[in-house]
């Protein structure tokens, strides 16, 4: 069931979601060629313990509880790559999610960073993916229904000639980290059932991931780490979005910036 927020809820997940974007501001000023991915992960976890903030990822369970406070997804991987000693090298593109619970409300966001001097086809999919999550958030204020937001997010994806993931999706967010409803980025017939109804109250984890190939995935032997099936590149851009009688407000503002 679909638990609507009020404004007052709404304020303390925009506690939550710019310790996130606060997190997100550490990575960025962190990732450059020789740097590894389980040294950023340290420094963010240092921040949300310095500031009582509860990780939401590190021990999430699955086959082995995830390890870590961030995902470090780096080039053909699109989410849930393990941080590791790998040395970050210029050209890398680097996908970072992390979220945080404090007074007992969840922030979510990902983003997908340059390392050094990238290419032109990186480049041109970084910008598709963050084209991705601003449609759909500008269209949270304007439509009624999901679907019709998800078609956007498609249109940009077919325009760019990129694919967009269907195995992972947004979510709704609020007192827990995954809550309904599901927030597919990508629509079809047989989802209309799960269609929702874009109201005030409603805070999102939007979270479109393009791929420069497939949209294929596999998931490697760690059980965590999703990669594309055809080893082409990969970004994840999320924010924590709220609908407001005002329109649509970016919770984690701040990130990538």
């Amino acid at each position: 069931m679909i638990t609507l927020k009020s404004r007052r809820e709404i304020g303390l997940m925009k506690e939550a979601g710019q310790l996130v974007a606060q997190a997100h501001q550490i990575v960025k000023r962190m990732v450059e060629p020789g740097v590894t991915t389980l040294s950023i992960d340290t420094e963010v976890e240092k921040f949300f313990e310095k500031q009582n903030a509860e990780p939401l990822f590190k021990g999430y369970p699955g086959e082995t509880p995830f390890p870590a406070v961030t995902c470090m997804s780096v080039n053909e991987q699109i989410v849930h790559g393990i941080p590791s000693d790998y040395v970050l090298k210029s050209g890398d593109i680097l996908s970072v999610d992390t979220g945080c619970r404090i007074n007992g409300w969840c922030g979510d966001a990902a983003w997908t960073y340059p390392v050094g001097e990238i290419s032109s086809e990186a480049q041109r999919l970084l910008k598709a993916g963050e084209e991705a999550l601003n449609v759909a958030i500008d269209n949270l204020a304007k439509q009624k229904k999901w679907s019709v937001v998800a078609q956007k997010m498609m249109k940009v994806a077919k325009k760019h000639k990129y694919s967009l993931v269907e195995k992972f999706v947004g979510h709704g967010i609020g007192r827990e980290m995954h809550e309904a409803p599901q927030v597919p980025n990508y629509t079809k017939k047989s989802l209309d059932r799960d269609d929702f109804l874009i109201e005030p109250g409603l805070v999102l984890a939007v979270e479109p991931m393009l791929n420069a190939g497939t949209a294929d995935i596999k998931v490697l032997n760690d059980k965590w780490t999703v990669v594309t099936r055809d080893g082409k590149l990969s970004v994840h851009f999320e924010h924590t979005v709220a609908v407001t009688t005002e329109g649509a407000e970016r919770l984690t503002e701040g990130v990538g910036r």
